[in-house]
């Protein structure tokens, strides 16, 4: 396939080389963009929100509050302190963009071990490969082959601060080699490297109503950390940081039938691209320094606390865009015998940040040691390059084989 297909289909990924490189962080939108309405957050690793496991991918990628598991890691690490289990293993995969590249795929390892009744660590791996590109240059001489991949390496530690409560921390180093040390733009690129850390918190409580009910609510703040370069310190970029928050109530209407409904509400802790002033001619205007004049929002040039703190109100548009860069994910999971589950949600963002909107769909089922989830993507949008993605998840449950 072209390199031109290629490209196109990891746009993200490969952003710092498009736009970003060209200045500073942030300017992809306000330089670039003509239209003024649409200007989504771009960051660097997006394949940190990539949801990992099919069951939450059922759920229109919502689990800040679902039922803990062993995928927990990636929606909210507090929730280990509550699994059931005492050690647990999970295999997750994902044909990325099959409906226009076929040789992208993510991968997710995950672990749990409790070790005793209050606490519980957690590790698990992300690979992103990008398939296979080839490089030219600019009168199309061959520059040769490039395997581009990122990945991501966790060690997370959970705590109950009480019989409804609990807290976690969690490390993460990031590593991203898009272009395998070619030069892009004429600039030396090589890999990009980072730490991040999560805080979270869970809580869940039963709440006194004639159907046995469960409430839980969960928060989780993922991928505080240094800003990640691929050329020198003036072209760093953010990290996906990320607020997401959100609670379910699980209903237990008879001994057989259960049933959950969620909310997941997600925030990018970035900052969002200004509006830079333009002359006559559509140029971007630059001051007696060289800097890009800003028209309307905040100078994107800042520190990671600063970036984090004044994503609540740097957006050129003020409040009412703010609204707009929160992105709703809500699920429903229906288990039988805790044996078998049908899973369903829906995920909207705004058609100014993104416009990403899809519902999802999936099965589990559960076997001795053994839990197989898959889910699939239906975009709302005729044509959408999330068509066809399917989410693979295994499951092995120690405690089902230790009881056997």
């Amino acid at each position: 396939m072209s390199a031109f297909f290629k490209y196109f289909s990891i746009t993200l990924s490969l952003l710092i080389f498009t736009g970003n490189i060209l200045h500073s962080e942030g300017d992809y939108g306000g330089i670039t963009g003509q239209n003024r309405e649409f200007n989504p957050i771009t960051t660097a690793v997006p394949f940190l929100m990539i949801a990992p496991d099919a069951r939450s991918g059922a759920l229109g990628d919502a689990g800040v509050s679902s039922k803990p598991d062993v995928n927990s890691m990636h929606w909210n690490p507090a929730k280990y302190s509550f699994t059931e289990q005492d050690f647990g293993i999970s295999m997750n995969y994902t044909p990325w963009l099959r409906s226009l590249i076929d040789d992208i795929n993510f991968s997710n390892l995950n672990a749990f071990y409790r070790i005793d009744d209050l606490q519980t660590v957690a590790t698990s791996l992300k690979y992103f490969s990008l398939g296979e590109i080839n490089f030219t240059g600019e009168a199309g001489q061959d520059l040769g082959t490039v395997r581009p991949n990122e990945f991501s390496v966790d060690v997370a530690y959970s705590r109950k601060l009480g019989d409804n409560l609990s807290g976690a921390i969690a490390a993460r180093y990031i590593y991203s080699n898009l272009t395998g040390g070619r030069f892009v733009e004429n600039y030396e690129t090589g890999p990009g490297q980072a730490i991040a850390a999560d805080v979270a918190v869970y809580y869940q409580s039963e709440l006194n109503w004639d159907t046995p009910t469960l409430f839980a609510a969960g928060l989780n703040i993922s991928n505080i950390g240094n800003k990640i370069s691929y050329t020198d310190e003036h072209q760093a970029n953010f990290l996906p940081t990320n607020l997401r928050l959100g609670p379910s109530l699980t209903f237990e209407l008879d001994d057989f039938n259960t049933i959950t409904v969620m909310v997941d509400m997600n925030k990018l802790l970035v900052p969002t691209p200004p509006i830079y002033a333009r002359d006559e001619d559509g140029n971007v205007k630059i001051d007696d320094d060289g800097n890009y004049i800003i028209e309307s929002g905040k100078d994107p040039d800042r520190s990671v606390v600063a970036g984090i703190f004044g994503s609540f109100n740097d957006a050129p548009g003020g409040w009412q865009e703010e609204l707009q860069e929160i992105m709703f994910a809500t699920g429903v999971e229906y288990w039988y015998d805790n044996q078998f589950a049908i899973r369903a949600g829906y995920f909207n963002e705004h058609e100014n940040k993104g416009n990403r909107k899809y519902f999802t769909a999936g099965l589990g089922l559960k076997y001795n040691v053994f839990g197989i989830d898959f889910s699939y993507i239906i975009p709302v949008a005729q044509r959408s390059p999330l068509e066809d993605v399917l989410r693979f998840s295994l499951e092995l449950d120690f405690e089902a084989l230790r009881m056997d």
